[in-house]
């Protein structure tokens, strides 16, 4: 799956968990839809370096799979990047 828009927010590199080892970097896509949604995906592990290269405001088509997963009686979904590309995207601007 993938997402086209513009970099509305690029985060910072998070190491979380009680053991230290996991890093995860939030990317947040703005559409160029009618109606514009901004679309948190998160890059973990080895994937964070892919976002070094850019800044708010780059054109990009991320690259995506969906994840979900129940916890005490309720279900969560996230998006996990795996590729990133720059593009010549018209997104809205902020």
């Amino acid at each position: 799956m993938e997402i086209l828009g513009k970099v509305k927010v690029l985060g910072e590199t998070e190491v979380v968990g009680s053991a230290g080892t996991f890093k995860k970097r939030t990317l947040v896509v703005s559409t160029e839809e009618q109606y514009v949604q901004h679309i948190p995906i998160d890059f973990v592990q080895d994937k964070c370096d892919l976002l070094n290269s850019y800044a708010v405001g780059d054109g990009v088509k991320v690259s995506i799979n969906v994840r979900g997963n129940e916890y005490n009686g309720k279900y969560y979904v996230s998006l996990n990047g795996w590729k990133i590309e720059k593009t010549n995207v018209e997104a809205p601007s902020y």
